[in-house]
């Protein structure tokens, strides 16, 4: 029996019943609601069943039978859109959706440019991105919630792989005017008892006291803080130094202040 029905018509109906209203739903596929409303009506007479219930002052709601029409619907749908990912696999051209989870630490700096490079260079790949610290990255990764990460090489497991795409070694910030603001270099011993603000997150902590650690140092902790760009702002106004490991392309604070 041939179909007398097309997959656009199947998305107006899908669009309509998520949204509850003809208006909104041609606003959200960008075709006008009497487009939508004749598909409505073509599926109702294809298939002999009412989709929806009228409401003039509320709108459309879906019928028990479009309710279940409605979840098909939405399947089909997804298994198109998978048939295409095959087909463009066949094609060896690169499409479909893409999850990326990025740092959050250093995802303002890396990541808006990295990505419009890629999909400059593959238009067809659906983007998707989730800015988290190391320890919910791995989570992600682990639950299958994002394809990739942006990150360092802490704590991953053996069925991770990791490829590496530059050093990074970690770095002190000072507010300007530090006694070792001149100095090219720092050791953990200079910085033993200098007021510390750490970056407080899971993994970057416990990678950054590592380097006193290993040494037989304990830092002086005067502040933590979860966010870079606080602690950035904390150094310029003389709280403590900082340690990080992805250099901003400015020495200001977010607040304006100078930082070495």
């Amino acid at each position: 029996m041939p179909l007398r029905f097309t997959l656009r018509q199947l998305e107006y109906f899908v669009a309509v019943g998520e949204a509850g209203s003809i208006a909104k739903a041609a606003e959200q596929v960008n075709v006008s609601p009497p487009s939508i409303s004749a598909s409505i009506a073509q599926l109702e007479t294809e298939f002999g069943v009412q989709l929806f219930v009228r409401k003039h002052s509320h709108g459309l709601s879906l019928t028990a039978g479009g309710r279940i029409f409605l979840k098909e619907a939405a399947r089909l749908l997804n298994d198109a859109d998978a048939l295409h990912d095959v087909a463009g696999d066949f094609a060896e051209k690169v499409r479909g959706p893409l999850a990326v989870g990025c740092l959050l630490t250093f995802a303002q700096i890396v990541l808006p440019a990295l990505r419009m490079r890629f999909e400059r260079a593959y238009p067809d790949v659906r983007v998707r991105q989730f800015e988290r610290n190391q320890g919910q990255l791995l989570e992600m990764l682990q639950r299958g919630e994002i394809d990739l990460a942006l990150t360092y090489d802490l704590e991953l497991s053996q069925d991770m792989t990791f490829e590496p795409l530059m050093l990074v070694p970690a770095y002190v910030m000072l507010p300007a005017g530090h006694r070792f603001a001149a100095k090219a270099s720092i050791t953990t011993e200079e910085l033993a008892d200098e007021p510390m603000v750490l970056l407080d997150l899971p993994y970057s902590r416990e990678y950054f006291l590592s380097a006193f650690h290993q040494r037989g140092i304990r830092p002086n902790i005067a502040e933590r803080t979860g966010d870079i760009a606080v602690m950035r702002s904390m150094v310029a106004n003389g709280f403590g130094y900082g340690i990080a490991n992805m250099r901003p392309l400015n020495t200001l604070a977010p607040d304006g202040k100078p930082l070495v």
